[in-house]
């Protein structure tokens, strides 16, 4: 099944189960695909698909810190709640070891040696973990690897 059919079919059964925020999530999920059609004028496949969730989940996150820095226990209550079912759309994520070994190959099909190569390694890195690893960290190892 495809991702865009599952989340419409996830969007059903909350409504017949009366699950209001999860119902609710969904329908952001289904607004933000929607308005990336409408706005490109295409209809998105799985991989774009992913590309909309990991924006979402990454707004989450920050607005998470965010809500906690401000003592909003309820409103970071609220976002993570939206996290936890935007992540149950994303593939699972790659170990520690896996992307360790990943970040590797990538660093020697580069040939990287120092960190400004590591926009190359990062464009690989990114379309091979897709929706499996928050790139932010993946950034911070790269650059740990290459040294400063």
């Amino acid at each position: 099944m495809q991702l865009k059919q599952r989340i419409t079919e996830d969007m059903k059964s909350a409504m017949r189960a009366g699950e209001k925020e999860r119902l609710a999530t969904i329908r952001l999920i289904q607004a933000a695909i929607k308005q990336r059609e409408v706005d490109e004028r295409i209809q998105l496949d799985d991989a774009q698909v992913l590309v909309v969730l990991e924006k979402m989940v990454k707004q989450r996150r920050e607005s998470i810190t965010q809500f906690e820095a401000g003592n909003r226990a309820d409103l970071a209550a609220k976002e993570q709640a939206e996290l936890e079912l935007l992540q149950a759309y994303l593939p699972e994520p790659l170990s520690e070891a896996e992307l360790d070994a990943l970040i590797a190959a990538a660093i020697a099909e580069t040939s990287a040696t120092t960190v400004k190569d590591m926009g190359r390694v990062m464009g690989l890195v990114k379309t091979r973990a897709a929706g499996r690893a928050d790139m932010s960290a993946v950034g911070a190892r790269i650059k740990g690897r290459l040294g400063s």
